[in-house]
């Protein structure tokens, strides 16, 4: 691998943990829940793009597979957030 791609991976590393911490402190003092859960999203994300670059780093496809599966359950965790926020109740019925 070339030193500007490990150097890359490595920036992109720093920038993903900087911006899980700044959405950790969001997550802690959000004034709605509404942040709160945006907050959330954003780690999420921010973890998930992480581990795309930890399996770009290693050169293994576990970290990808991973990487899907905190998709996912991530999807239907902020969707069921946004029902429980707007109706008071995920599942109707």
């Amino acid at each position: 691998m070339s030193h500007l791609i490990h150097w890359a991976i490595f920036f992109a590393l720093a920038c993903y943990t900087l911006a899980m911490g700044i959405a950790a402190y969001r997550l802690m003092t959000g004034p709605t829940a509404a942040d709160r859960v945006l907050a959330l999203d954003t780690m999420y994300i921010n973890g998930l793009m992480a581990l795309l670059a930890l399996g770009l780093r290693f050169d293994s496809s576990l970290y990808f597979d991973i990487a899907l599966l905190i998709a996912l359950f991530g999807f239907v965790g902020s969707a069921a957030m946004a029902k429980f926020l707007l109706r008071g109740e995920v599942i109707e019925p």
